[in-house]
């Protein structure tokens, strides 16, 4: 997925996102990344990963649920992307969305993020280049295409992982 597309430079968030990818191909970073905060998360241990990875940030274990929820909230906007043309993208607060993690099992929030990824790279593997040119408009960034979101959830993906690999390093 190494399409080039023309991204508006006032977007910090998505800059930021592609910038952590840089010119790694998405498909190529989405798999190893999945592997590698598997690694992470098993590694930690139950105590571990209910720790903040620096002070005031997430757990391990909320860093886990959210994953798994973006990797739900996005395949879905790419499937919306892909069927409905010039598609609305509903965000959604991640702050509201958080509040629940702490009561929820952190084994199945990484096996909920594995199999969503693993669903979402079959589809993404079958996109044509036409799949891949059409937009999807995000309120808040304006137009994406579908390119462009795989990238930055790869990109996401790789936020995350840094985070729970400094949480690792911590313990």
């Amino acid at each position: 997925m190494s399409r080039s597309t023309r991204i508006p430079a006032d977007d910090a968030y998505r800059q930021r996102l592609l910038g952590l990818l840089g010119g790694t191909d998405a498909v190529t970073s989405m798999e190893r990344t999945a592997a590698r905060v598997a690694e992470v998360a098993r590694s930690l241990g139950p105590e571990a990963v209910r720790r903040p990875w620096a002070p005031g940030k997430w757990t391990g274990s909320q860093i886990l649920s959210h994953l798994a929820d973006v990797e739900l909230a996005v395949g879905f906007r790419l499937r919306q992307a892909l069927a409905e043309p010039d598609h609305q993208i509903q965000p959604f607060d991640q702050d509201a969305w958080a509040r629940r993690y702490g009561a929820l099992d952190t084994r199945l929030a990484l096996e909920a993020f594995l199999a969503a990824r693993a669903w979402n790279l079959a589809l993404v593997r079958s996109l044509s280049g036409e799949d891949l040119a059409r937009v999807a408009v995000h309120p808040e960034r304006g137009p994406e295409t579908v390119a462009v979101i795989v990238r930055m959830l790869a990109g996401h993906d790789l936020n995350h992982l840094h985070q729970l690999e400094a949480l690792a390093a911590a313990i």
